[in-house]
């Protein structure tokens, strides 16, 4: 995958086509309790889940083109919840700003997307916090991890448990004295990986546990052929400091493009 005439970069494809993925493997009954949906459009996505605090679930993203866009806009009309639309800043045209403003989309902050190339060699994972792939009898504590790390109602931990196991991803759980703190996925396919998922409890912050699952997750795509790797975060602004971008770019990773978050209106 590489950039597409219309803009769209092989680092926005491998994450929609990682979001696709979760929807099509996530078991239909419990898509359907809680109002999950996504339908692929163009080389990008449309994504609902009503209840997911996370714009990552609701948000229409790596679209460029107008129709495409009013397509996805007016699906993601009939859903609930707090919807976005995700516009990459430097391909914003004229015209495509002029979409937003008909639309009345509000700007509400942005996302970095960075990326990096696979390391040379494996890296050494060191410190006190161990990490390890997580098996299917490890689902449940990885799907608990992610809704209790990242603020996720409790009902929603079977979305990220069906990853476990399932072609295409590896899924970690970081452990500290043998208790697990904090969860990692990454989705790969033709040479790129995606990371996601990567949180860690809140009373557990700031010992490390977020750089063992990045070296873990890129550790596990350099073993599975991937040479590049894309991730992103909130984007950094001034005050505190953004511990998900230092712990990124320490880790090799840098800055790509700059994605707009624009929220629609109620």
């Amino acid at each position: 995958m590489s950039i597409s005439s219309d803009g769209i970069t092989w680092e926005e494809m491998i994450e929609a086509k990682a979001f696709i993925d979760l929807a099509r493997i996530t078991p239909q009954p419990f898509k359907d309790s809680v109002e999950f949906t996504c339908i692929p459009v163009g080389k990008g996505c449309a994504i609902s889940l009503p209840t997911a605090p996370a714009i990552g679930l609701n948000r229409i993203f790596a679209l460029n083109d107008r129709d495409e866009l009013n397509h996805a806009f007016e699906w993601m009309k009939t859903k609930t919840g707090r919807r976005h639309v995700q516009i990459r800043e430097a391909f914003a045209t004229n015209e495509l700003h002029g979409w937003i403003l008909d639309q009345g989309l509000v700007e509400s902050g942005g996302w970095m997307k960075l990326t990096r190339p696979a390391p040379s060699a494996p890296l050494a994972i060191e410190g006190p916090v161990r990490t390890r792939l997580a098996g299917i009898d490890d689902a449940s504590t990885f799907g608990r991890l992610m809704c209790a790390g990242f603020g996720f109602p409790a009902e929603l931990e079977p979305l990220w448990s069906c990853l476990v196991g399932k072609k295409g991803w590896a899924c970690f759980v970081a452990e500290l004295e043998g208790v697990p703190i904090g969860s990692g996925a990454i989705f790969m396919e033709e040479g790129c990986g995606w990371l996601g998922g990567g949180t860690t409890l809140a009373e557990y912050r700031n010992r490390g546990a977020q750089k063992a699952l990045i070296d873990a997750r890129l550790n596990k795509g350099l073993e599975q052929g991937v040479f590049r790797f894309a991730v992103e975060t909130a984007q950094p602004q001034e005050g505190p400091p953004n511990i998900s971008f230092d712990n990124l770019t320490k880790a090799g990773f840098k800055p790509s493009y700059i994605r707009k978050n624009y929220t629609l209106p109620n």
